[in-house]
């Protein structure tokens, strides 16, 4: 069972306290250049993966959360793929992996930095129900722009053909979901 976060901010501060045993770490790993030091940084991805599974996000945040646990999960086995091939092969046998590793320890930052940006509107708020009338102006436009396009560049008729690439412009700008 979890930590119960409750508000926003007890989640703030629980994810602030992950992010701060966790940065310096991942600050210095352009200067790992030993396994020890690989492992080191595996155990620390794994107790922040650990820590992260164990928060309950308040409401509207959960997708964010999910992907910073997965994007520790994932960094924290790479490293331990990493260590591992560089105990059995060396530096330059585990050389291929270096781009994939840095991704993910890349993507740990992202999800970190999208978890830290305040959550948009709710939607309830912004949201506006027309039903069915705008996605079918746009499918209409779209559909009528593409048979106007193919029959205007089919016959030369430029101005034809123009008027099909507007429709289908037009139809992005009907509908935007």
């Amino acid at each position: 069972m979890g930590l119960r976060a409750g508000t926003q901010d007890r989640y703030a501060v629980e994810v602030g306290e992950l992010w701060s045993w966790l940065s310096p770490t991942l600050t210095r790993v352009d200067e790992l250049d030993d396994v020890d030091s690989l492992r080191r940084l595996q155990y620390a991805l794994h107790l922040a993966s650990e820590h992260a599974y164990g928060l309950e996000p308040p409401e509207g945040a959960a997708s964010a959360h999910a992907e910073l646990a997965d994007a520790l999960a994932c960094a924290r086995d790479l490293t331990g793929e990493i260590a591992a091939g560089s105990e059995l092969f060396g530096a330059d046998g585990v050389r291929p992996l270096l781009h994939e590793w840095r991704g993910a320890v890349f993507r740990v930052r992202l999800a970190r930095m999208r978890l830290a940006t305040p959550g948009a509107l709710p939607t309830s708020d912004l949201e506006v129900d027309d039903g069915i009338a705008r996605p079918l102006v746009a499918f209409l436009l779209a559909l009528g722009g593409a048979l106007a396009f193919v029959g205007g560049a089919t016959l030369g008729l430029w101005p034809l053909w123009t008027l099909g690439l507007v429709g289908v412009c037009a139809s992005v700008l009907a509908y935007r979901p």
